[in-house]
């Protein structure tokens, strides 16, 4: 017996070290770090308006209101569900992703043509052909919460008319809320619509 726990006397002692290192104090040690030189990162990059969070800078939401900029479609609503989904079931838990449809799918057809047809009942004056592609497909998360400056640019004569404000300042908007290519030569510039919509709010006085 004696010589079986000298055997695995230190085996143990690493494996009780290593997990009390890559298991306690290196995540301690980074959360640390992080909450205090990132706290904003590390605590979701979420958005607060009058103190009370209204959304993550990092995840999309589906507006419905007419006055407010729309954002690509989503395979899980942007994991967003009422408490009438929760009450029947429909409310499955956090969720992630896409359908992963392949191009011959009908049920894809389906839905990009419902789409395009819900888009041009807001956007009247826009032609199904200059729809640009990413209100019409959705991101392989089902949570970005950008487009690109073009589907932007698409939507503001319709959000003048719902909103009564100019052309003028709502391009003004988008450009304040638009990001560049990182480093300037990687990705691509994306609008980030949740803090679009948060100005217009605010310069409909909806919000503070």
């Amino acid at each position: 017996m004696s010589i079986f726990l000298k055997e695995i006397k230190k085996p143990l002692l690493v494996t009780l070290t290593l997990l009390l290192i890559c298991g306690l104090a290196y995540p301690m040690l980074l959360t640390g770090a992080s909450q205090v030189f990132f706290p904003k990162q590390a605590n979701g990059s979420l958005v607060t308006v009058d103190g009370n969070a209204v959304g993550s800078e990092l995840v999309g939401q589906d507006f419905t209101d007419t006055r407010f900029m729309k954002c690509r479609p989503s395979a899980v609503n942007y994991n967003t569900y009422t408490q009438e989904d929760k009450d029947n079931g429909d409310y499955t838990g956090i969720a992630s992703g896409s359908k992963n449809y392949a191009s011959t799918n009908p049920e894809l057809s389906n839905r990009v043509q419902d789409d395009i047809s819900e888009f041009l009942k807001s956007n009247p004056s826009v032609k199904a052909e200059d729809i640009p592609t990413d209100l019409l497909t959705a991101s392989g998360s089902g949570l970005d919460p950008h487009i690109s400056p073009e589907s932007a640019a698409i939507q503001i004569s319709a959000l003048a008319e719902a909103t009564g404000l100019s052309q003028d300042r709502l391009k003004e908007i988008v450009r304040e809320n638009t990001q560049g290519k990182v480093l300037g030569i990687f990705g691509e510039e994306t609008v980030n619509v949740l803090m679009v919509n948060l100005q217009i709010a605010k310069d409909l006085n909806l919000v503070k």
